[in-house]
């Protein structure tokens, strides 16, 4: 049974768009049957160019990425609902058929750095790296379609302190 994985932020340009492209890859490169989605409350209609540089530069394919609402989401079941930014964390999630747990995995939004492009896409890239991490944490968990609910709430809730 695939883990389905809902990464929300609110703009669904940056960050969550980071966190599906690169659960993906690490699933496709290590063989996991784990799919991430990424989706937003308020989607900008666009993702960040910063992103998409920074994604296509570690090798991940972003064709047909695009900024998606999460009202699209009736369909699959999702497992896991993360979310990646402050105000994504703080909104009232819809409730997804077969959501078993929900995890705060926040990082500062990269499009606010200063300094030009040059900072702006060194910032891309460190939040990259940072969100990579974690899904290879997550990665990493032997058998999470068969924990509890409690026990896979917990290893994700540890995950994020690190």
């Amino acid at each position: 049974m695939t883990l389905n994985v809902l990464i929300l932020c609110t703009h669904n340009s940056a960050r969550s768009v980071l966190a599906e492209g690169m659960l993906n890859h690490w699933a496709q490169k290590l063989g996991k049957d784990v799919k991430a989605f990424s989706a937003g409350s308020a989607p900008s209609g666009k993702i960040n160019s910063f992103a998409i540089e920074v994604l296509k530069a570690a090798g991940v394919e972003t064709e047909g990425f695009r900024s998606k609402s999460w009202d699209e989401f009736s369909t699959p079941t999702m497992h896991v609902v993360i979310t990646v930014c402050d105000s994504a964390a703080q909104e009232t999630c819809p409730y997804w058929p077969g959501t078993r747990v929900k995890v705060h995995w926040g990082y500062p939004d990269p499009s606010n750095t200063e300094g030009g492009d040059d900072a702006k896409l060194q910032a891309f890239e460190l939040t990259r790296q940072a969100i990579s991490y974690r899904m290879l944490q997550l990665l990493a968990l032997e058998n999470p379609q068969a924990m509890s609910d409690a026990e896979l709430q917990e290893r994700l809730t540890r995950i994020s302190a690190n």
